[in-house]
């Protein structure tokens, strides 16, 4: 009888753990069994965007297409305001984000980092009228400055780094930012490089980049769920073989240093 119970207790812990594990399945085992990767991404150009028929392209838009191509997944991108991307993924209402979001301390504190796969700067772009003679940090660290950001954007931070006398007017995309810059109610905009740069040459007659160098470089990284330990081995490697081929500096040359792309983009982004 002793035997039989012992029996019965070792087949009904057996049970318990298959019944564990199959709750506790990991991330990636659900990409496979689903066949899809949900990525979140939040459009700025040239990271990502709509095309003239509505259709996302953009450096991120290639990474992530790339990404699933190879692991023969199909890929659904689910675009969320910036400042709700990583609540969003904590939710659980995509897999990974791959939108162009720069390491920091604070946000790690959240999510799981995987290795940098692009590194951009963030650059100011000022209002010629408006700000004519300034050429300096110290000219745009005043009370009477007003500065136009992406909201929940790592500009946000280096504007309040560098800027911590000015004022601040956040908005949900750097479309907006700008625009504010550029119909004189904001005296410059800080964000990522190379669109204050493009913005400047498109729009050289109202802007200008006032600072020779750029204020801050950012590494940015695919972000994942804290304890998805496979899932981030499974990205690292993939950066680490597109990085030694070369693709991913070639698709970032593409979006960041050439124009090639501007005419297929929508307007008002």
């Amino acid at each position: 009888m002793k035997r039989l119970f012992a029996t019965l207790l070792a087949m009904c812990a057996l049970i318990m753990s298959t019944q564990t594990f199959a709750a506790d399945k990991s991330t990636l085992v659900e990409i496979k069994e689903r066949g899809t990767l949900r990525v979140g991404l939040s459009t700025f150009v040239p990271w990502a965007m709509r095309d003239k028929q509505g259709e996302l392209i953009g450096f991120e838009v290639d990474v992530a297409r790339r990404l699933a191509k190879d692991a023969g997944l199909k890929v659904e991108f689910i675009p969320t305001a910036w400042d709700g991307i990583i609540p969003a993924l904590l939710a659980g209402k995509f897999d990974v984000i791959i939108g162009g979001l720069s390491i920091t301390p604070q946000r790690n504190m959240s999510v799981l980092f995987t290795a940098p796969y692009a590194h951009s700067g963030v650059q100011l772009a000022a209002n010629k009228t408006k700000t004519e003679g300034k050429s300096a940090i110290a000219d745009f660290n005043k009370r009477s400055v007003t500065l136009a950001v992406r909201r929940g954007a790592f500009t946000v931070q280096t504007a309040k780094k560098y800027f911590p006398k000015a004022k601040l007017r956040q908005f949900d995309d750097d479309a907006q930012a700008f625009q504010e810059v550029l119909n004189g109610n904001a005296h410059a905009v800080l964000a990522s490089s190379p669109k204050p740069e493009q913005m400047a040459i498109q729009y050289n007659e109202k802007l200008y980049i006032p600072l020779t160098d750029r204020l801050d470089r950012g590494s940015e990284a695919f972000a994942i769920r804290h304890g998805e330990f496979d899932l981030l081995n499974f990205f690292n490697n993939w950066i680490l073989l597109r990085t030694e081929d070369g693709w991913l500096k070639e698709r970032h040359d593409y979006w960041f240093t050439t124009l090639d792309w501007q005419n297929a983009v929508a307007k008002g982004q």
